[in-house]
């Protein structure tokens, strides 16, 4: 069962959970930043549209995205895109920069600055993160 911090209108997984309690517009994440990151994280935003029940929230320095829990994190810094997202089994593969074992998932980051490095196998990667929280149905 989810929640909703009645401060900042936060989707959480738990009452009362641990967060940054500051809602600020996508746009303010970018400022200052190349267009190309604002272009790839577009392409991605696109690519998720389609998900069934995704909440989407702007944190002070990331957007997280959130079905049953957060499956996907983007973090604009000064020249990328920092992209975490959860898988039930790590994968050691390019372009895969870190893995991390978070609670009963592993956490996986990619760190991409063009809009061409926002593909099919990001996508998946996505995909995949999403599904592993989907209550009921593995398969989206």
């Amino acid at each position: 069962m989810s929640w909703k911090c009645p401060n900042c209108e936060r989707t959480l997984k738990n009452a009362n959970q641990w967060h940054c309690c500051i809602n600020q517009d996508i746009q303010n994440l970018f400022t200052g930043k190349p267009n190309e990151l604002m272009f790839a994280f577009d392409k991605i935003l696109s690519n998720i549209f389609d998900y069934d029940n995704v909440e989407i929230s702007a944190t002070k320095n990331c957007v997280v995205f959130f079905k049953t829990q957060t499956f996907l994190v983007i973090k604009p810094m000064k020249k990328e895109l920092n992209i975490k997202f959860y898988l039930a089994e790590p994968q050691n593969i390019f372009p895969i920069i870190k893995v991390a074992l978070y609670g009963k998932q592993y956490e996986h980051h990619i760190r991409i600055s063009t809009i061409e490095e926002a593909n099919t196998q990001l996508f998946s990667f996505i995909k995949q993160s999403y599904n592993l929280f989907n209550e009921g149905s593995k398969s989206q």
